[in-house]
C-alpha cells in the first residue's frame, strides 16, 4: 500500500503529469476552472480511500491469519515450558537428592579424614614420643621414620637424616647392611645385644614390614643400661656378700690348723733348743740347718697368718653404704695387702718391685667403698706385675730392668685423680679397647685364663659403684698408665 502511493505522489510530481492537470482545470480563456477542479479532487480522494480501505481490509486479514498462528505458536509454546518446567522441576529434585546424598558424603569424607588426621598424628605422637628408638627403612636402606630418641641419642635431626641410607645419616651406626637384606629376604625379624664399653647396653630388633606395597624394615634399639646395671649391681652385691662369707669361712678353717701347725713349730724349736744344749751341739752344721728350716717355716706360717687375717678384714670391711676415708690410707692398706698376697712369680713378687708414691698433700675424704676400692687397687697392681714380669722376660740383662710401678694421688676440679703408671710391657690398641670388657684375654682359649690379664671388674667398681670414670693410655715400649677419677662430695 505505502508503495501504490508512494508511486501516485512520484508521478503527480512529475512535470508533465503536473502539465497535463493543469490543462485539465482550465478554460478557453486560461482561467482556473473551480467547479472540475473540486470533482476531480474528490474522485480522486475517494479513489485514494478505496485503495486505502482494500488495504486495510487484506492486511487485516492477514493480521488475523498472524494473531491465528500466534496463537497456536503461544500454545506450543506453553506446552513446551509446561514440559521443559516438568522436566526442570524433576532434574530440580534429583539434583537437591544428588546435592543432598553428595553433601552426606562428603561430611562423611570430612569425618573420615578428620578421624584419619587424628589417628595419623595419634599413631606419630606414639612414635615420637615412645622411649624406644624407632628408624624405618625402605628396601634400599633409606630413612623413612627417624623418631625423637634416635635424634636425642644420635645428635642427628630428622630432617638430615630422612631420604639417606642409614649408613649415610648415622655413620657409626653397628647395624650392618646384610642384617637389613636378611630380614627382608628371610622376612623373619633378628634380635640381637649391643654393649659398648661396657657403659651402655641396647636390645635391637628388626623388623619386616607386614602387608605393604614396597619391602621395608623397622628397626627397634631399646636402652637397657639402667636394667643392666641394675642386675649387674644386684650380682656384684650376690658376689660380694658371698666372697665376705667364703673369706671368713675360709679363714676360720684354715686358721685353726695353722694355729696349731705354728704352735708345734714354736714347741718343736724349743725343743730342739733344749736337746742342742744337752748334746752341747754334736752336730752343729746340721742344726744350723734344721733351725734354718724351721725358721723358714715359721715365717712362711706367720705370712699365711696375716694373709688371713687380711680376709678375715676384708670379710668384716664390707659395707652396703659409703664411707668417707682418706684414700692415701686406702692406697696404703692396699700396697700391704698386695705385698701379702700378690706374687705374680717366684721372680717377681710384688715386695721386690720399686714404688713411687706422689701424693698430694692435705687430700679431702672420698666417700667410697673401701673393701671394694682396695679390690680395685689390687687388681691394678696385679695387672702391672704381669706387664712388668713380661717386660722382665724380654730384657737380656735384668740389671737393665728395674720394674717400677709409680702412684700418683692428686684433687682436681672437686674430683680425685688416681695415676697408677708402670713401665712393663705395654698394650696394643686392640688390648686397649677390649681391656675393660669382660673376660679378655689374649691367650688360646685351651690356656688357664689369669684374672689379672683383664680390668672390668675394677671398671665396674670405679664407673657403677663410685660414679667415676677410668680409662687406660699405653705404649709397648714405655708402659702404662691407668687413670681413675672419683667425685668428692666436700
Amino acid at each position: 500500500m505505502k508503495n501504490i502511493l508512494v508511486l501516485v505522489l512520484l508521478v503527480m510530481q512529475s512535470s508533465w503529469v503536473h502539465a497535463g492537470i493543469t490543462s485539465i482545470f482550465k478554460d478557453a480563456n486560461g482561467k482556473t476552472n473551480w467547479q472540475i477542479l473540486a470533482n476531480w479532487s474528490s474522485g480522486t480522494l475517494i479513489i485514494l480511500l478505496s485503495i486505502v480501505a482494500v488495504g486495510l481490509y487484506f492486511a487485516r486479514r492477514r493480521a488475523y491469519k498472524a494473531n491465528i498462528e500466534l496463537t497456536e505458536i503461544r500454545k506450543d509454546l506453553e506446552l513446551r515450558v509446561k514440559d521443559r518446567t516438568a522436566t526442570l522441576d524433576e532434574s530440580n529434585k534429583l539434583l537437591k537428592h544428588s546435592n543432598q546424598l553428595l553433601e552426606d558424603e562428603v561430611s562423611q569424607h570430612v569425618v573420615t579424614s578428620d578421624r584419619l588426621r587424628s589417628s595419623e598424628s595419634y599413631i606419630k605422637d606414639i612414635l615420637t614420643s615412645m622411649p624406644l628408638m624407632l628408624v624405618g627403612l625402605d628396601n634400599e636402606g633409606r630413612v623413612t621414620q627417624w623418631n625423637k630418641q634416635v635424634e636425642k641419642v644420635s645428635g642427628i635431626p630428622a630432617t638430615q637424616a630422612l631420604g639417606k641410607t642409614l649408613w649415610e645419616a648415622y655413620p657409626t651406626v653397628s647395624i650392618a647392611p646384610e642384617q637389613i637384606q636378611q630380614v627382608i629376604e628371610k622376612n623373619t625379624p633378628i634380635h640381637f645385644k649391643q654393649s659398648l664399653r661396657s657403659v651402655a647396653h641396647y636390645d635391637i630388633t628388626i623388623y619386616p614390614l607386614q602387608g605393604q606395597a614396597e619391602q621395608g624394615v623397622v628397626i627397634l634399639v631399646d636402652d637397657v643400661s639402667k636394667q643392666t646395671s641394675a642386675e649387674n649391681m644386684l650380682i656384684h652385691n650376690d658376689k660380694m656378700s658371698f666372697m665376705g662369707e667364703l673369706a671368713s669361712t675360709m679363714a676360720h678353717d684354715i686358721n685353726v690348723p695353722l694355729q696349731a701347725i705354728l704352735m708345734d713349730l714354736k714347741s718343736f724349736q724349743h725343743t730342739l733348743a733344749d736337746t742342742a744344749n744337752v748334746e752341747a751341739a754334736a752336730d752343729d752344721k746340721q742344726a744350723r740347718q734344721l733351725n734354718t728350716i724351721l725358721h723358714d717355716m715359721s715365717d712362711k706360717g706367720e705370712q699365711v697368718s696375716t694373709i688371713i687375717n687380711n680376709l678375715l678384714s676384708f670379710a668384716r670391711s664390707r659395707h652396703d653404704k659409703k664411707q668417707l676415708a682418706n684414700i692415701v690410707d686406702v692406697m696404703e692398706n692396699a700396697i700391704g695387702l698386695a705385698n701379702d698376697v700378690i706374687s705374680v712369680s717366684a721372680n717377681l713378687p710384688f715386695s721386690k718391685v720399686t714404688l713411687e708414691r706422689n701424693y698430694e698433700k692435705n687430700l679431702p675424704l672420698t666417700p667410697c667403698y673401701i673393701t671394694e676400692l682396695q679390690q680395685v687397687f689390687l687388681g691394678l697392681f696385679r695387672h702391672a706385675c704381669h706387664a712388668l714380669e713380661m717386660k722382665m722376660e724380654k730384657t737380656h740383662r735384668a740389671e737393665e730392668f728395674t720394674p717400677t710401678i709409680k702412684i700418683i694421688l692428686a684433687e682436681c676440679y672437686d674430683s680425685l685423680w688416681i695415676k697408677i703408671q708402670h713401665n712393663g710391657m705395654g698394650l696394643t690398641n686392640e688390648e686397649q679397647m677390649y681391656l675393660f670388657e669382660p673376660f679378655f684375654s689374649n691367650k688360646a682359649p685351651e690356656a688357664d685364663f689369669d684374672a689379672g690379664e683383664r680390668l672390668s671388674f675394677s671398671y665396674y667398681i670405679v664407673t657403677e659403684q663410685h660414679q667415676g670414670d677410668m680409662a687406660v693410655t699405653s705404649d709397648l715400649n714405655v708402659g702404662s698408665t691407668v687413670h681413675i677419677q672419683l667425685p668428692i662430695n666436700h
